[in-house]
């Protein structure tokens, strides 16, 4: 008897497009709109998203094999989650490194001798469009914090093998840290690289 192959999908155009957009509501952080659109199969239909001018989130690795962490209240869980540093992009075409660097030293007071960009993290794509990009930093110092008006951040260094379990065991609940430790943890224990 033959073995069966794969079957072979029809590929179709998948591009929807725009015919209108109103912005519903415009926040300091955030930029809703409400599009009506021409599917690909003729259809009409509208989509509801969120614009937003991208953040960056590091994963900063020390000598000892340890990152830094966050513990953080946020407020949509009403809870404190454990996260990466991170934070947004201050303008349209902000270089994201730049971005990081700032948003580093100013939330954990440590600088970093290298910076390895880890790629875009799209981390709601049915409803946004905010890119993250997310940054390995290594070779790091510590000095002051210099936290917004408006962040409150406890943070702490933890061995990156237990960071990665935590997330395993569903302890660590945000994405852009899930994404970014699997990736360096990854990184640093791979044989092939691809």
């Amino acid at each position: 008897m033959a073995e069966e192959s794969a079957k072979e999908f029809k590929r179709m155009d998948l591009v929807e497009r725009q015919i209108d957009s109103t912005k519903v509501f415009e926040g300091r952080l955030l930029h809703v709109y409400k599009d009506n659109i021409l599917l690909p199969n003729g259809n009409r239909s509208t989509r509801e998203y969120i614009k937003h001018l991208g953040a960056v989130a590091i994963v900063a690795v020390d000598d000892d094999g340890r990152i830094a962490v966050e513990h953080q209240f946020r407020y949509p869980f009403n809870a404190e989650l454990i996260e990466i540093p991170a934070g947004k992009l201050d303008y349209v075409g902000e270089d994201p490194l730049s971005a990081a660097e700032r948003e580093l030293r100013e939330e954990t007071g440590i600088t970093a001798r290298e910076f390895e960009y880890m790629g875009p993290l799209y981390p709601t794509c049915a409803y946004s469009n905010e890119v993250i990009h997310l940054y390995w930093a290594k070779g790091l110092s510590f000095g002051d914090r210099h936290l917004d008006e408006d962040e409150s951040i406890n943070v702490e260094m933890m061995d990156l093998k237990a960071v990665v379990k935590m997330i395993l065991e569903g302890k660590i609940q945000d994405a852009k840290t899930q994404a970014a430790v699997l990736q360096v943890w990854t990184r640093m224990n791979q044989s092939v690289r691809f």
